[in-house]
């Protein structure tokens, strides 16, 4: 992987990263909800298991996008579902005030990985962007393990770059709530943009 190569692929990966999609609707009512410092861990997950994708995708291991398709439903349904039950706790929870004067989520560190990790391994159509994607980069044939391990940290630092600031811009809303109401208000529009992302998760092919 020359230079420039190298610099094409973080860039575009950058970009994709920040597409909307059900994983930065799911950051973006995480921010809303909890603040900016809980999204990393869920940005953590979403970007490990990315690049977990591009690694299959190298390693010529496109089957499981293909003969393995059975699984994938099953892991699209069960990610969709936990993100509807999440929606609907944010949009049902009570306008209390807490010190940040905004209620927060229980859970922690892994929790959110985990979510974040989830969100992203339910959508099998990532390898098949990658696999498509990646040969415009590099040959794929002719990589060594440097190479590898060199656009394994380009992809998992492009996407963090990307998905880290989407969560704190969207905590930067926390701080102009001062009333109840306008804690309802913001449950209810994280509420709304986690089902969003859950129903976007269930209704796709």
């Amino acid at each position: 992987m020359t230079f420039e190569s190298g610099l094409t692929f973080f860039i575009a990966i950058f970009l994709f990263g920040i597409t909307p999609g059900p994983g930065i609707l799911a950051l973006l009512a995480r921010g809303m909800s909890q603040g900016g410092n809980a999204c990393v861990p869920m940005a953590v997950g979403m970007s490990l298991s990315d690049v977990c994708y591009m690694l299959a995708a190298v390693f010529g291991l496109s089957a499981l996008a293909t003969h393995w398709g059975e699984v994938f439903v099953v892991i699209r349904i069960l990610g969709a579902a936990y993100l509807l039950y999440l929606g609907y706790k944010l949009w049902t929870s009570s306008p209390t005030l807490e010190e940040a004067d905004v209620p927060r989520l229980r859970g922690n560190w892994w929790k959110g990985f985990l979510q974040g990790f989830l969100i992203s391994a339910s959508n099998p159509k990532v390898i098949l962007f990658y696999i498509a994607f990646l040969p415009t980069f590099m040959d794929i044939t002719r990589l060594s393990g440097s190479d590898i391990v060199i656009a394994a940290g380009l992809n998992l630092s492009a996407l963090l770059l990307g998905v880290v600031p989407v969560g704190y811009l969207a905590g930067r809303v926390r701080r102009y709530l001062r009333s109840a109401k306008a804690v309802k208000r913001l449950n209810r529009s994280a509420g709304g943009l986690m089902i969003g992302a859950g129903g976007y998760l269930a209704l796709r092919g």
